[in-house]
């Protein structure tokens, strides 16, 4: 194996002393001459025609420079694909915290008065909640004019709330189920999630003195953000540009225009910048977070446990909206992972998104895959178990291996399945004796690195320094450091000696930004060509001025060295007398996903009070199938992460609705983990020198998302028999299992 200097290298952080330390910047620290807060009133309704707003109260507190209602901004819909979301509900309400009325002022004080003083007239109407009840006959259709939104992947036969239906599959599913001897059907349900960043969406718009739109936000994805905002508003994409700034946290859920649109027509209207904070209540009530989901499964198997069958349904509550869920299918194609990484002939997957009068969904860490692979894993143990085998054995007996397809027809290179799989058996001890009461659980799922597009270049300057810039905006994940690496290998330099530039979204065409683990592959790939081209730039000058050989020089550092005499001469030196610096770019554009795909295999071990129902997660072990692993603790840190989510949407995390209303908003009752709740993490890396990213390397920030809560579903029926198909998997509903048995 190759040998790095650079590579391979736990580099701390670039931005981890000012953040700890407070130094760094984010969109509510900044504070632009005259800048006036913004404030939404939201409705307190899950469905209702708006009669009639007086804001002439509002319109007289001192401080307050605008109100604006649906009225002022009429028939403008924005959202990442489908332009379905309005800037302020105009007719009607279709979920409780929708954007009813806007006020612009001096000060949040001032604003939030003005909010009270609002007087709204509401005519109530019926309400749908979840998916199978909006799909009954005789449910209000939340969107009669669905098929004139721009963005709606195909038009309906007629309006319904099931919106955009997507399917992936193969073979001739009732002639696998004709052939099956056993048949086995189960209906699963997943909860919301908040991705519970840090920083909540965060917004600030200023109009220039040139009439362009200056924009500072929490958002992953500006380049997008740019086009849907043009498209949205009838404005050219030159007269917007976004600024970099820090973005604290993200995990799929920064990546929506959310109140930009809105502090847009603020700004209009003022003539003044505009900053818009959510605040925490209104992220639970109104943010984008995972989407609850219902899924309905029926597998064929033989006798001897082999897979001939299987058939999915996922309907996604898609809330009040879809303008959240981005290209190209306004769908979340994790319901495809619903077949698992197994060979079944025969297969049919679909996933439905269906409005309800509820919070919109929208993005979060595996989009789609944590709900789809907790109901494939738990079925796949469910077959097992009504066939009588291990389900160890099960999964031996299925897995995909080389050459095998996969339930949605593709057939991926360098398997290594089975071989992840057992080193999560080895690690956990998965056969070992266990306590009373105690179980383990397997699940397993499989990942390929998304493609896109990226820019870098990368600059010597004559003064010895060398600079990245990079059109990544990135939300915490340590990019910025890892370009650092890619570049300080290729130039024969310390990491901590490059530093690290972002462009505003006036620098390149287009980003495809953060999100689908792509970014140390295309970002990556855009930093290594440009530093391998500044390389070759730096020694064809070295050449032309000192006259060496080309290729026998190479750069070491500060200097350019010429290996076959030893001789030396700073390369800032060169440039100099060369008189401008050395320059050069990459680019990368590969939309396809990665032709080999990442395994993960994990086991969960519990232990089951039966009087109580009570689950203690003991340990938890997840296998990764890898390629070159660039920053180990960073790499860890997204496994750890990644794993501890997977744990609270397994054991605690659920953003409850009822009757339209988040029950818990607020960090209080909606339950992440804190340290007591970690149990001991054991990771085992199955290193390679395949793929897609620079070095052979490979994304990992989404992979072990999926099987963590199936993984302790199952570990909690081994331990007493109690199956629970509805997350999250509280003491009550394992205690009420335990009594139904």
């Amino acid at each position: 194996m190759t040998t790095y200097t650079n590579i391979g290298r736990s580099v701390p952080r670039l931005d981890a002393q000012e953040k700890v330390t407070g130094g760094a910047l984010y969109t509510a620290d900044i504070d632009l001459p005259d800048t006036l807060w913004g404030v939404a009133l939201r409705s307190p309704l899950p469905h209702a025609r708006i009669v009639n707003i007086d804001v002439s109260k509002a319109l007289a507190v001192p401080g307050v420079h605008a109100v604006l209602t649906g009225e002022d901004v009429r028939g403008i819909r924005y959202g990442r694909r489908l332009y379905d979301v309005p800037i302020l509900a105009e007719d009607k309400v279709r979920f409780i915290g929708e954007r009813v009325a806007a006020v612009a002022a001096a000060d949040r004080d001032a604003a939030e008065e003005a909010l009270l003083l609002i007087d709204v007239e509401y005519e109530e109407l019926p309400a749908v909640f979840e998916p199978l009840e909006a799909l009954e006959p005789g449910a209000p259709i939340l969107h009669p004019d669905v098929n004139s939104y721009v963005g709606l992947p195909a038009l309906l036969d007629s309006p319904s709330n099931a919106f955009v239906s997507e399917t992936w599959g193969k073979g001739d599913i009732e002639l696998g189920f004709s052939q099956a001897d056993l048949i086995v059907e189960n209906t699963f349900t997943v909860p919301r999630q908040h991705q519970a960043y840090l920083e909540t969406h965060t917004c600030l718009v200023w109009l220039d003195d040139q009439g362009r739109v200056q924009i500072w936000a929490s958002c992953k994805v500006p380049y997008a953000i740019k086009q849907q905002l043009s498209a949205a508003l009838g404005l050219p994409e030159e007269r917007i540009r976004l600024n970099p700034v820090n973005i604290g946290g993200d995990f799929g859920g920064k990546g929506s225009p959310m109140n930009i649109p809105l502090t847009y027509f603020l700004a209009v209207r003022t003539g003044r910048p505009v900053k818009m904070v959510m605040e925490w209540v209104e992220e639970f009530i109104a943010g984008n977070p995972r989407h609850a989901a219902l899924i309905q499964m029926k597998t064929g198997v033989k006798r001897d446990g082999t897979l001939v069958a299987h058939q999915s349904r996922v309907l996604f509550n898609s809330g009040a909206y879809g303008g959240f869920k981005p290209a190209p299918g306004v769908n979340l194609g994790g319901a495809s992972k619903a077949g698992g990484p197994y060979k079944i002939p025969h297969v049919q997957l679909e996933g439905v998104q269906v409005y309800t009068n509820t919070v919109p969904g929208g993005f979060m860490r595996a989009p789609g895959e944590p709900q789809a692979v907790f109901a494939a894993e738990s079925q796949m143990d469910l077959v097992a178990r009504e066939l009588g085998m291990d389900p160890l054995e099960f999964r031996r007996k299925n897995l995909i291996e080389e050459g095998d397809e996969n339930p949605t027809g593709t057939v991926y290179t360098n398997i290594r399945a089975k071989e992840t799989l057992e080193a999560a058996i080895s690690a956990s001890g998965y056969g070992t004796p266990k306590a009373p009461n105690v179980g383990r659980g397997i699940a397993m799922g499989d990942r390929p690195v998304a493609g896109g597009e990226c820019h870098a270049s990368v600059t010597m300057s004559q003064d010895g320094a060398v600079t990245v810039h990079t059109s990544i905006f990135e939300p915490g994940t340590g990019t910025y450091t890892l370009l650092r690496q890619i570049v300080a290998e290729e130039l024969g330099v310390l990491a901590e000696d490059i530093k690290v530039e972002v462009w505003d979204t006036d620098a390149v065409p287009f980003d495809t930004g953060v999100g689908g683990s792509r970014v140390t592959r295309v970002a990556g790939l855009a930093a290594y060509r440009a530093a391998t081209e500044a390389s070759k730039e730096m020694l064809s000058v070295a050449a032309d001025l000192l006259g060496w050989p080309e290729e026998q020089t190479s750069i070491r550092g500060a200097n350019v060295v010429r290996r076959d005499t030893s001789e030396s001469r700073p390369w800032a030196e060169l440039l100099a007398q060369l008189g401008r610096p050395v320059v050069a770019r990459g680019h990368v554009l590969d939309p396809e996903r990665s032709p080999t795909s990442s395994f993960t295999a994990q086991v969960a071990e519990v232990s089951v009070d039966p009087e109580t129902g009570e689950v203690t997660l003991l340990r938890f072990t997840t296998a990764h199938d890898v390629g070159k692993v660039l920053n180990p603790v960073d790499h860890q840190g997204q496994i750890d992460g990644a794993v501890i989510q997977g744990i609270g949407y397994a054991l605690t995390e659920d953003l409850n609705v009822e009757e339209g209303r988040v029950t818990g908003p607020n960090f209080g009752e909606y339950k992440i983990l804190n340290i007591r709740d970690i149990p001991e993490l054991k990771t085992v890396l199955l290193e390679s020198e395949i793929g897609p990213g620079p070095y052979n390397s490979r994304g990992i920030g989404e992979n072990p998302c999926g099987p963590v809560a199936p993984a302790i579903a199952n570990a909690v029926a081994d331990a007493v028999g109690a199956r629970i198909k509805d997350l999250p998997i509280y003491a009550e509903k394992v205690r009420r299992a335990l009594l139904d048995n």
